[in-house]
This record gives structure tokens, C-alpha cells and sequence, in this order.
């Protein structure tokens, strides 16, 4: 098989950034990730992230897929311009919106020391913090800033409120001081990049990598309840103790970086999945982006992509699986789903747009190269309606509701995960 010149920049990307580090006498499991992206502003909600935080406490809630007796956070400043100080930090198990359980508070050190400073382009690994923490628990991390910060390496869309107060109330459990939130129910998360677990055996993790189907747009806010955390419950109740962490970025492209959508999908996945401790599996869904729009003028950009073919998208599609094997990753690809509605437009440009989903939707089941193959499309419209039927998505025939996530994570076979 004639190997794409993409596999070439993976494995640039892999030899430059290191693995997550690991603690002496701890195997770490990852619990909960959000892939990061630049400070930018968003087409379609507002953000903190160009502006930063100063003399302010910023309070996230995650839901960790797996839990554990101990347990610590990766911090990013990756996209960062000059060192971030975070003078504070704290993690519990997490009340009520940004209210923290009694009791439960930890202070988070680096280093022993209860600030640390992450220079400019990298990441920083917390101390070990025992905090006992169910599986699909959530956790409350707030981060506390003295300082100007500048603009905040970030992820943009959560599905989640994350909370801002002025001045220091980064041990507060009463969530009285933290008014700021924006936008309500969909929100970012900042800083952010992981929670890792141990103290428990458990499996090697699945990624889920891939587009806003896979980040979880539609989902209920403050609900989880996107697909991953729909496979996530499905292996719980299989009996499965197994991390399922969210790689996706909204509006990602597979081939093409954007200004506010983050790098493309081949150039960020050995830092997204590969890097993940303990990765078994990664589940793809990527493409439908680069298919529908031909530039990133979203974000005031005006320069077009290079075009999109069949055969650029397969290559793409390709240097993940080379990577993914080169590191004995098992990788399974997921079909792409409808994007039409019906009576919508018939004219040619959609058609070929529709036609070139079909088409690497039938490379993706029938070449072989995958490991196993996800059929979200079959799954969610097993009529074969080319559309999504109603009561499956948001409104828009595009991103799943609810009921359309729970339905493509079905579609997972579990017994085709590492």
C-alpha cells in the first residue's frame, strides 16, 4: 500500500512532543481529556479566551469516565505567548453547578509547591492528590490567577458551564462568589487538558477523535450525555472499568488547520491520542468538515483549503491508521453521517458534497483498513433516508440530539475494542 506523505508529518509531530509523564509506583489512567486550541475568538459564542483572567479564580466541572483513589490534572499553556503563573489550585468532588461537596477540597501542588509557573508552549503534570471518585464522578477543578494570564489556551465548546469570581476563592464550597458564566450551558474550558486516575486496575483507555458529532454538540448542557459518555455508561454496565476520553474539536478539520477550529486532525493526533496514557483504541469520525467548507472563512480567514477529493481524504484517513498501528493502537473507524434535510437543496453542489460523504463512508466499510468499523450513518438512518430522521437531532439534520448520540454509541462494538 502506497503510504501518503502525511504519515511523514505524524511522525515529525511524534518524534518532538514527549509522552504524558508518568509518577513513580502509580499507573496513571486517563480519566478525562479535552483536546486543546489556540486563543482565538468564536463564530458562535462568546468566549474568555482572548481575553485571559487577572486576580481572578476560574471553577470547571469535568466528569471523569473512570475513577479512582488518587488522582491529578494536566495543565496546558501549549498555544500560550509567555509563561502562565497559576498560583492556586484546588480539586473536590463536585455539589451542584459550581458548588463543591463539604470536605472534599484538595489542594493541587506542583512540585510539592502550591503555585508553579508553565512556560510558554508547554504543559504541566499536578502531584498526586488522593481524592476517592466513582466512575462517571465529577470533579471540580478551580484555578486561581494573580496575574494577567493573556490569552488562554483553551477548548471551545464544552456543553458545560465553567464559573468565573474576582479575587482568590479557589477553596470556596459555597458557589456564591462565582456569578460569571458565558455563555450559560455551553461554555469553554481553559487550561485544562486532563485528569488522570489511579489506584484501581483498569483497561486500556478508547479515544474517540473526531468533529462536533463527537464533541457533543447538541447534547444536553451540563448533561453529559454526548456519544462518548453514552459508550462510556454502555461499558460500565458491561462491567468494562475502562477510560473513554473525548479527543474531538468542533468544526476540525481532517486535513486542514484552522485560526479558531484548532490543527488539523492528522497534525494534532499523536499529541491528542497517542500521548493519552495507556490508549488501547481510538474510534474515528472525521472528514465531514473539510467536505463542507472549502475555507476558514468562519474565523475571518480568506484563504481557501487546498480542494478536497476522495482521495486526499482517504490519505488522510490513512496516515491516522499508520500512526495509530505504528504505536500498536487499535483503530476503528466510524462512518460519517447524513447532513441533508428532507426538502432541502437539491442543487449540484450539495449533491457532490453528499456523493463524496457517500463515497468515503463506502472506503471506510469495505477497504479493510481500518481495524473494525463504527456505521454511525447505518445506524442513526437505517432506512437509508439520507437524512436524519426527526427526533435524532438538534434541529438541524446534522449534530444528534440525545437520543441520536446514545444511538450512534450502539453502534460501537465493544467487543472490537482493545
Amino acid at each position: 500500500m502506497r503510504k501518503p506523505t502525511l504519515v511523514a508529518l505524524l511522525a515529525t509531530v511524534s518524534a518532538i512532543l514527549p509522552a504524558a509523564p508518568a509518577a513513580a509506583g502509580h499507573r496513571w489512567s486517563g480519566a478525562w481529556t479535552a483536546a486543546m486550541m489556540r486563543p482565538s475568538g468564536s463564530p458562535f459564542l462568546p468566549t474568555w479566551a482572548e481575553g485571559g483572567f487577572d486576580h481572578q479564580s476560574l471553577r470547571q466541572v469535568v466528569r471523569l469516565s473512570t475513577g479512582g483513589s488518587v488522582l491529578r490534572i494536566r495543565l496546558s499553556n501549549i498555544y500560550g505567548a509567555s509563561p502562565l503563573r497559576v498560583t492556586g489550585a484546588t480539586i473536590g468532588r463536585t455539589d451542584t453547578g459550581a458548588a463543591v461537596l463539604p470536605d472534599t477540597i484538595r489542594t493541587v501542588r506542583f512540585g510539592r509547591a502550591a503555585s508553579t509557573v508553565i512556560p510558554a508552549h508547554a504543559a504541566a503534570v499536578s502531584d498526586p492528590v488522593p481524592l476517592p471518585v466513582a466512575d462517571r464522578g465529577q470533579v471540580t477543578v478551580t484555578l486561581y490567577f494573580d496575574r494577567p494570564t493573556g490569552p488562554a489556551t483553551y477548548h471551545m465548546i464544552s456543553m458545560a458551564n465553567t464559573y468565573r469570581a474576582a479575587g482568590d476563592h479557589s477553596r470556596d464550597t459555597d458557589p456564591a462568589a462565582f456569578t460569571d458564566t458565558v455563555p450559560p450551558g455551553f461554555g469553554s474550558w481553559y487550561y485544562i487538558e486532563g485528569v488522570e486516575v489511579t489506584g484501581r486496575p483498569t483497561r486500556d483507555a478508547v479515544v474517540t477523535y473526531g468533529e462536533s458529532t463527537t464533541d457533543g454538540f447538541g447534547a444536553t448542557p451540563n448533561a453529559d450525555n454526548r456519544y462518548p459518555d453514552a459508550l462510556s455508561e454502555r461499558l460500565i454496565a458491561a462491567g468494562q472499568h475502562r477510560p473513554v476520553l473525548n479527543a474531538a474539536i468542533s468544526s476540525n478539520k481532517l486535513l486542514s488547520g484552522s485560526a479558531c477550529f484548532g490543527d488539523s486532525a492528522v497534525a494534532r493526533f499523536d499529541r491528542d491520542v497517542l500521548s493519552q496514557p495507556q490508549v488501547g483504541t481510538v474510534i474515528v469520525s472525521h472528514g465531514m468538515n473539510d467536505i463542507l467548507r472549502d475555507d476558514d472563512s468562519l474565523c475571518g480567514g480568506t484563504r481557501p483549503d487546498t480542494p478536497v477529493t476522495l482521495q486526499r481524504l482517504i490519505d488522510g484517513h490513512r496516515a491516522l491508521i499508520a500512526a495509530a498501528h505504528a504505536r500498536c493502537v487499535r483503530i476503528i473507524g466510524a462512518t460519517l453521517m447524513p447532513f441533508t434535510w428532507p426538502g432541502g437543496r437539491a442543487d449540484p453542489d450539495t449533491l457532490r458534497r453528499d456523493q463524496l460523504r457517500k463515497d468515503l463512508n463506502t472506503w471506510i466499510r469495505t477497504s479493510g483498513e481500518y481495524d473494525s468499523v463504527a456505521d454511525f450513518e447505518r445506524a442513526i438512518d437505517p432506512n437509508g433516508t439520507g437524512t436524519i430522521p426527526d427526533g435524532y437531532h438538534m434541529g438541524d439534520h446534522l449534530h444528534p440530539n440525545p437520543l441520536g448520540y446514545r444511538t450512534i454509541a450502539a453502534a460501537v462494538d465493544l467487543a472490537a475494542l482493545r
